[in-house]
């Protein structure tokens, strides 16, 4: 197996019709295409869900953070 310590790749997501820029280690980017077919939505949509979420939040982190953040707490559950 490859070590999973990768810089980080930026990618354009839409999020409520902005595009906007996150940059994930390859390994979160792979973890979130796999989380979006396992809900059987698209990626932007879970980006946007997350997004939401994570602006509820009392101390809300920055966008790729709560996915990070999200992710983990998605595989704990």
């Amino acid at each position: 197996m490859d070590a999973p310590y990768h810089p980080p790749v930026k990618r354009s997501v839409e999020i409520a019709g902005h595009k906007t820029s996150i940059s994930l280690e390859p390994l979160f980017w792979d973890m979130l295409r796999a989380a979006a077919e396992r809900e059987a939505v698209p990626l932007n949509a879970l980006v946007a869900r997350i997004d939401e979420e994570r602006i509820r939040a009392e101390h809300p982190p920055g966008l790729a953070g709560a996915i990070r953040i999200w992710l983990v707490a998605s595989m704990r559950s």
